[in-house]
């Protein structure tokens, strides 16, 4: 069985550690979530091997993965971060107004948020980050502590699943009834 945080994986970025999760919930028919891609616009483009070299993006992207689990609607944003301290420079504003859409339109939205240097992960509900960018917004801190992570939103490994988010989803959709 491989591990996040094993090896084996080192050098993985998150996103390759969700990309293969998604795979295996869609091959178990549990969920099916895309990966939005950035829109690009190419700059400068080698003819010979047709590869991009230089572009800018094209517009503000909104979240990471959108999709369906067991016909439920979610999307949710992917973060690392390096230190016990999360920046809201990370979150853009046009991000929380999508989430704070797709959540009206009766979607789930949350970041999953991987701290590189404890090894740890975890799901953050749209409303938890909604508080600190509010709190932001309101001339307080403009970030949050790890400490202020509801620690029952940690995402464990378990069952070969790399990054088992659809665990803590269920724990937020049981608080929300």
């Amino acid at each position: 069985m491989t591990t996040w945080n094993s090896r084996g994986l080192r050098g993985s970025t998150l996103e390759d550690l969700i990309n293969r999760t998604n795979e295996q919930y869609m091959e178990k028919g549990l969920a099916l979530i895309q990966k939005v891609p950035t829109p690009i616009t190419p700059i400068k483009i080698d003819k010979e091997n047709r590869h991009i070299t230089l572009a800018y993006f094209d517009q503000k992207s909104t979240v990471d993965y959108i999709g369906a689990v067991q016909g439920l609607p979610v999307c949710f944003d992917a973060k690392e971060c390096n230190y016990d301290t999360f920046s809201l420079q990370n979150i853009h504003a046009h991000q929380m107004k999508f989430m704070e859409l797709f959540e009206k339109q009766g979607g789930i939205s949350f970041f999953i948020i991987f701290y590189t240097h404890r090894n740890e992960m975890y799901y953050l509900p749209y409303d938890h980050i909604k508080v600190f960018w509010q709190r932001a917004e309101d001339g307080g801190r403009k970030s949050f502590r790890f400490e202020e992570l509801d620690q029952s939103f940690q995402i464990r490994q378990n069952h070969g699943v790399l990054v088992p988010y659809l665990e803590p989803l269920q724990r937020d959709l049981n608080r929300r009834e």
